[in-house]
Parts: structure tokens; sequence; C-alpha cells
């Protein structure tokens, strides 16, 4: 896929996003619950996506940027038949 149709598909998202958004307020309650579990869900998905990223960053790396001393890999060399 290239950079330009994903973002011509980013983009379509988009539009129809706020158009989801412009009707919202003349919506049924059903579709506005409904609305809202998705956009819930998506933001969850995020959250725990950048939690995630940021916890395996800090157990290889320190805060500071530097790697744990603590957590030198060990080398595994091969058995002696």
């Amino acid at each position: 896929m290239s950079s330009e149709s994903f973002l011509k598909e980013v983009q379509a998202i988009g539009e129809k996003f706020l158009l989801k958004l412009q009707k919202l307020p003349k919506a049924e309650p059903v579709e506005i619950v409904s609305f809202s579990v998705v956009l819930l869900f998506i933001v969850t998905v995020l959250v725990l996506t950048i939690i995630a990223c940021s916890c395996c960053c800090c157990s290889c790396c320190g805060c500071d940027g530097r790697p744990d001393p603590r957590r030198k890999k060990s080398q595994i060399s091969p058995a002696a038949h």
C-alpha cells in the first residue's frame, strides 16, 4: 500500500467520523450508545498500546535512556558433543 493511498484512506475515515459526529445530536439513543462504546474501545486500545510501549522501553532502558546494567544478556555457547 503506497503512502498516498494510505493517506487517502485515513482522510476518508476521518471524514466519515466527522460526519457521524455531526449527526450524533439528532441520533437515536441506541446509536449514541453504540458510537460511545466503539469510541471507548478505540481509546482503550490506544491507551493500552501506549502503556505497553512505555513499559517495554522502560524495561530494556532506564528512564535516562541508558541500558539497565542489571539486565545484561548472557551468551549461551553451544554444547560440545
